[in-house]
């Protein structure tokens, strides 16, 4: 009787963890047929979590080269490895993949093996940071949202290689070598939707051509940017957030009216060799100009209107600016009566 309860329990257990099995793979997405073969492919090398059948793990686990990779996997964990070759071989079955991790690896550019890239049609973030590559990887999937190229060795944008990924929305390529020559109009053509595209911290020298109209986020940190043009922000009527830190411009290469853009809503100067303030547009709501060379600040320089217009009550022509950051300046405290009275949302004040 007992040996009998035992069993009918046993039973039990078993058609119990089978039930939640499935009910856990109808949760992924995944049958249950998928989600015993995919457990059943995992490479000895890397961790494929039942809770989580579509993920596989082989991260930190000094790999040289990618194992052959289950069938039904959509998320792909490779980073802090040594990785040299993006294998075709290896990713033949990896067409499902959405997400794919490869930072911190050795992958040059000879490395990404020809068309193992675009096989992967519905890939939506592809991470390659911190690794060898010298040019930005070509037939790259129309599926691709997310590009992340950061702290390679990148001088080239091959002609035409965003073409068709007009789901593109985000382009970090900071920390590379990027020249002025390489970020032109015909090397940035397809990128028809980009919202943020990061060029910080490499070569730059001039403010940078070709940018699509839909940018709303423009990151030059750390380049040598001496100048803006006149007028240059006329192509980008959508630029709400704007950095310019540490890079070498002064007053005489910043025309006064040039960030007079209705969009635009936080624009960072930081270290750079300005002694004069720019004419602040309305909207704007965060400016750091700290560690300039700027002495004086007056309301009538920098105010987008007339104080006398404001009059003593708040209302829809007044500015926005609520953090404004001017320390490490030559500027002696405290802050004109007339700045305080232009900028009356102001909550922050550093100098």
């Amino acid at each position: 009787m007992k040996s009998r309860l035992s069993s009918k329990m046993e039973l039990l257990l078993k058609l119990l963890s089978i039930w939640c099995l499935i009910g856990l793979t109808v949760s992924q997405d995944i049958t249950y047929e998928e989600h015993i073969a995919q457990i059943q492919a995992c490479p000895k090398e890397c961790r494929c979590p039942t809770n989580f059948p579509r993920a596989v793990y082989c991260d930190n686990k000094n790999l040289k080269n990618i194992p052959k990779i289950p069938p039904y996997t959509w998320y792909l964990y490779l980073q802090s490895n040594m990785i040299e070759v993006l294998s075709t071989d290896a990713l033949q079955n990896a067409t499902q993949l959405r997400w794919l991790n490869l930072n911190r690896n050795k992958i040059t550019s000879e490395g990404v093996e020809e068309g193992v890239l675009s096989a992967m049609t519905h890939l939506v973030h592809l991470y390659m940071d911190d690794n060898l590559l010298s040019s930005v990887p070509s037939q790259l999937p129309a599926s691709l949202e997310h590009l992340r190229l950061s702290r390679n060795r990148i001088s080239k944008i091959p002609a035409g290689v965003f073409v068709g990924l007009d789901k593109l929305t985000l382009l970090d390529l900071q920390g590379n070598k990027l020249m002025d020559d390489a970020v032109t109009e015909v090397s940035l053509k397809g990128l028809n939707n980009l919202v943020q595209i990061n060029l910080a911290k490499n070569q730059l020298s001039t403010m940078p051509l070709g940018l699509p109209p839909s940018t709303t986020q423009l990151f030059l940190d750390g380049n040598n940017i001496e100048k803006i043009p006149a007028g240059y922000f006329k192509g980008l009527p959508k630029v709400a957030f704007l950095r310019l830190n540490h890079n070498k411009l002064a007053s005489s290469g910043v025309p006064k009216n040039v960030f007079n853009i209705s969009s635009i809503l936080d624009l960072q100067l930081s270290h750079n060799q300005l002694t004069d303030v720019p004419l602040i547009p309305s909207g704007l709501e965060h400016l750091h100009l700290d560690h300039n060379k700027i002495k004086t600040v007056s309301g009538s320089g920098v105010c987008p209107v007339s104080v006398e217009d404001l009059g003593d009550s708040l209302n829809e022509s007044a500015p926005r600016l609520r953090y404004l950051r001017l320390d490490g300046n030559e500027i002696q405290p405290p802050i004109p009566r007339d700045v305080i009275m232009c900028f009356r949302l102001l909550r922050s004040i550093v100098i």
